[in-house]
């Protein structure tokens, strides 16, 4: 879903990165799902010290605080992670709507809200003791990611740039229907082509994300240093400006997006068979074992 890949700044990401792991993981075999949920804390710290270049204290802090995220998401959490999946499971088998599937990724966007929610307090606190050449490493390090996301998604012509969509398409879809038929490739290729992705667009607004994330990390490690609650205010204003972004043309183009990627799923997703639809089933059901089981046990 594209919505799903909004880029979003880099505190925020942080704090909601286990969350994105923990869905990342829902889409590989059922072994990595266990594999993936178990070395969250780690593959998390490794990501966050790319970017923050993080210090012996800041490390130290960073890995206890994730290990007691991962503690506090499995008693809480998983076992909603489980319903969500029950409930996906049961719809797989039967056609659907735009406005079932927008339902049901609002779920799961709650789950990792609540995730940031949780994890708010330590992420701030961390971002507090960050020094200007953190900082400035951390402006290094998207220099580096924008070069990348060009590279996949503005680079080329408008239609590499639409074979490049439709292959990512492809690979996710059939992981959970098995071969796609070539009436279903063209229901994808049409949504594709009708599709409002606008790389321009979306560039400008992961810029400026960057730039309002980086401005928030300086004023919270400022001289003298703000308080904790002027701190979090800070850091909450930034959350909600990448949730909804001051730029009427971006929420305009955001909105459509939603409402184009619950469209064209539910179009997939009704041109599929019934074979395809138990295989999604099944494969959903195994997902849904393994975060009972998680939740009971490492």
């Amino acid at each position: 879903m594209s919505w799903s890949r909004r880029v979003v700044v880099v505190w925020w990401r942080i704090i909601g990165l286990l969350a994105v792991l923990l869905a990342t993981a829902l889409l590989q075999g059922c072994s990595a799902i266990k594999l993936a949920y178990n070395n969250a804390p780690e593959f998390t710290y490794w990501w966050i010290d790319g970017y923050a270049d993080l210090d012996d204290a800041q490390s130290l802090k960073v890995r206890a605080e994730l290990a007691r995220l991962l503690q506090w998401h499995r008693a809480n959490e998983l076992p909603r992670i489980a319903e969500l999946l029950q409930r996906t499971r049961q719809m797989a088998l039967a056609d659907t709507t735009p406005e079932q599937v927008c339902s049901m990724f609002g779920e799961g966007r709650k789950r990792i809200d609540t995730v940031i929610a949780q994890a708010e307090a330590p992420t701030v606190a961390v971002a507090m003791s960050m020094r200007p050449a953190q900082i400035t490493h951390m402006e290094a390090r998207f220099a580096k990611r924008n070069a990348e996301w060009r590279d996949d998604w503005v680079a080329g012509t408008a239609s590499e740039r639409q074979a490049r969509r439709l292959k990512v398409a492809i690979e996710r879809s059939e992981q959970f229907y098995g071969t796609l038929e070539e009436r279903q490739l063209a229901v994808l290729r049409a949504t594709i082509q009708q599709s409002a992705f606008d790389p321009q667009l979306g560039y400008a607004e992961r810029l400026r994300r960057q730039r309002d994330a980086i401005q928030t990390l300086r004023e919270a490690t400022a001289t003298p240093p703000p308080s904790t609650a002027q701190a979090t205010a800070l850091f909450r204003a930034t959350l909600e400006r990448s949730i909804s972004s001051p730029d009427p043309a971006y929420r305009s183009y955001a909105e459509r997006a939603i409402s184009d990627s619950c469209r064209n799923f539910a179009l997939l997703h009704n041109s599929t068979t019934p074979e395809q639809r138990d295989r999604a089933a099944r494969r959903l059901g195994a997902y849904e074992r393994d975060a009972r089981e998680l939740a009971q046990r490492p």
